[in-house]
């Protein structure tokens, strides 16, 4: 049913798409967090999850063992499920009311081979296998920032340890003006993953307007020329650099470690309406 409901951090509020009866989107203090169609997983509504579906469509086909660091309405481990059937995936989700509330109205409990944790990501992190996954989704937020702690040298570290030596890491960031705080994540994940990509809508890549960045990282290699033209090609218009390109981007820019100071943005108002 839609309306607010109190959560263990707060209050959602989960709002019907008008356009589509089985869509749904849970919002908090009016930034849109998650979009799950019930009827149909496959369906993704934003962009910047579109984008890091290319990256999942074009890892070695079967299933997968994922690991997802922030939950809400679960939408990209559902789409896993649905196009990777046999996948095990682990989210880590520290608001255990939201947990629940997206298990009673959006039935997270029908996703096959889904493990939720009420945990922080570095906790869940910490607690899982070496080697143990070939897919990491970084995608945590409080309200529209990226916590810190999820973003340093010390975690990046902790989530290669997780990774196979094939493993795909995936990072939403989201930045503005400048695109500073996107080129230190860069620089951070780039030392412990040396092939990268960076895909984003091109009037965010160009640090002309605030919104989502897709860090693609691994450690031995990511479909380039694919992702280039999925990316192109596809709903959201997007754009992906890599190579020479991305380290003239990265230029200058110093890796984030435990402790360092440093200003997450936030979206200017207006935004999101």
């Amino acid at each position: 049913m839609p309306g607010r409901y109190p959560v263990t951090f707060g209050e959602v509020e989960l709002l019907g798409d008008l356009d589509r009866p089985s869509g749904w989107v849970i919002s908090k203090d009016g930034v849109p967090q998650s979009y799950v169609d019930l009827d149909d997983p496959t369906y993704l509504d934003f962009e910047y999850v579109q984008l890091m579906a290319i990256v999942i469509d074009l890892l070695d086909e079967g299933p997968l063992d994922a690991v997802h660091i922030g939950g809400c309405g679960c939408t990209l481990p559902r789409y896993v499920a649905a196009t990777r059937p046999g996948s095990r995936q682990i989210v880590a989700e520290p608001d255990g009311g939201l947990v629940q509330l997206v298990r009673d109205q959006l039935r997270l409990k029908s996703v096959p081979r889904l493990k939720v944790k009420i945990l922080d990501g570095r906790t869940a992190t910490a607690e899982l296998q070496d080697a143990s996954a070939d897919l990491v989704v970084l995608d945590a937020f409080s309200g529209a920032t990226m916590p810190l702690d999820l973003a340093t040298s010390e975690y990046m570290g902790e989530v290669a340890r997780v990774l196979r030596p094939a493993g795909t890491l995936l990072v939403n960031v989201a930045d503005g003006k400048g695109l500073a705080f996107a080129r230190r994540v860069l620089a951070t994940v780039g030392a412990a993953f040396p092939h990268l990509a960076l895909l984003a809508d091109p009037g965010v890549m160009r640090g002309r307007r605030f919104g989502n960045l897709i860090v693609a990282a691994s450690r031995t290699g990511l479909p380039l020329s694919g992702l280039a033209r999925r990316a192109a090609g596809g709903l959201a218009q997007a754009r992906c650099v890599y190579g020479e390109d991305l380290t003239r981007f990265v230029a200058g820019a110093l890796p984030l470690n435990d402790g360092t100071p440093v200003v997450v943005p936030v979206p200017p108002p207006g935004v999101f309406g």
